[in-house]
């Protein structure tokens, strides 16, 4: 390797408003003395540039998206083909139209990491970027890995020739590793476990956390993308119940929808308003790193209603802080969240047990207490940001040694 401390970092619309963890990463990284050089498919939208760090990265970040038409057609002649219809025949022509999208941006890719001495890329998803990188490899460009941040099905098609080419792949959960080695037994490279991680030295407390007083009112947060699977609708549902049975609750919900404010948050503002909830439930928008930091040290229950979710960067960032926190048990979440160890879980799409997790903490200071103990613990030995830095940096360089 030309530069053995530079690694290639591809991170889709980067950087979006959930993209804290991939900053932390990245200072991980350079702690470590590695030089990440940062790459991205597209900006994301200006609704969506939430941190303060949000213009210091756009300026470091490479966007890969922005080449010409020209290009695309001295590229598409080169790309491997036969292996590429072979994908088209099973997952069908998405495959080919994520081949037209990505083939000028791969040979894009190859072209800087030769100019930089770049020889490997780590990309954070299986999407477009992984097909990227592949495409830039095939081209005679470096090496790739990739990271699993969700099921596969949320990633589009050709996934077996973005894996078959991969030097090694670091996988969130226990429960995603099974579900890629039953469904594409034959193409995995070697698969790292290694979840997502916090800064458990920014995320944590000066103060001991303090229950809910009596008479005062129970302060809950959330935070994630204002989209339907996140359960925001189920935590004002839950919220609604506990005030019509006379329970003081307010909620806060920081995210924004992937329309910049134009897409679901219409449909959660006009449920708050049919609730008459305008003056307990607000929508905080997308907001930067320290005000979520700010509203977790401030709140008495952090709790997030998803569907699904994979793990949850935004239950870590509560538990490191000491908040009392309650996740449902969908995905990778129990393999976070041990219920009544540090935290609780409910089912999804449930607002009544979500009601009444809400209540059992309100009215439990020692279970809060335990909580909020705990579940730091378990963060700071498991979920530091810095673990996955050192798993990239290591498989790197056993790849490349």
């Amino acid at each position: 390797m030309s530069q053995p401390d530079t690694l290639g970092y591809l991170v889709p619309q980067f950087p979006g408003q959930t993209h804290i963890f991939f900053w932390r990463e990245i200072a991980a990284l350079e702690a470590m003395g590695v030089t990440p050089v940062l790459f991205s498919t597209r900006r994301p939208p200006a609704g969506l540039i939430a941190h303060d760090w949000s213009e210091a990265a756009m300026a470091r970040t490479t966007y890969l998206g922005e080449v010409s038409l020209r290009r695309a057609a001295r590229v598409l002649p080169r790309l491997p083909w036969g292996a590429l219809l072979r994908e088209a025949g099973r997952d069908g022509i998405a495959v080919l139209k994520d081949v037209l999208v990505c083939a000028a941006a791969g040979e894009a890719l190859r072209d800087h990491c030769a100019r930089q001495g770049i020889s490997h890329v780590h990309v954070h998803s299986c999407g477009r970027a992984a097909l990227i990188a592949a495409f830039a490899r095939h081209l005679g460009g470096p090496g790739y890995s990739l990271t699993l941040h969700g099921p596969l099905s949320d990633y589009g098609p050709g996934q077996r020739y973005k894996w078959r080419h991969a030097r090694f792949a670091t996988v969130i959960t226990r429960k995603l590793i099974a579900e890629m080695q039953a469904e594409l037994p034959k193409d995995l490279p070697p698969m790292i476990l290694r979840p997502m991680g916090v800064d458990t030295d920014y995320l944590r407390r000066d103060t001991p956390y303090r229950p809910v007083q009596p008479g005062e009112a129970l302060r809950v947060f959330a935070c994630g993308r204002l989209n339907v699977v996140k359960g925001h609708q189920d935590l004002i549902e839950a919220v609604r119940q506990l005030r019509a049975a006379g329970h003081d609750v307010t909620l806060e919900i920081a995210g924004q929808d992937d329309d910049g404010g134009g897409g679901f948050r219409l449909v959660l503002e006009q449920l708050i308003k049919q609730h008459r909830l305008q003056d307990h439930v607000r929508l905080l928008g997308a907001i930067d790193a320290a005000s979520v930091k700010a509203r977790l040290l401030e709140a008495h229950v952090f709790a997030l209603a998803s569907w699904h979710e994979p793990l949850g960067v935004a239950y870590m960032e509560a538990i490191a802080c000491g908040v009392p926190t309650i996740g449902t048990a969908a995905g990778g979440v129990p393999e976070l969240i041990d219920d009544g160890v540090e935290g609780l879980l409910v089912p999804p799409k449930a607002p009544e047990a979500l009601a009444a997790a809400l209540l059992r903490i309100a009215e439990d200071p020692a279970l809060a207490q335990r909580l909020s103990t705990t579940g730091r613990a378990r963060i700071e030995r498991d979920y530091s940001a810095r673990l996955g830095a050192e798993v990239i940096v290591s498989e790197m360089r056993k790849a490349l040694g």
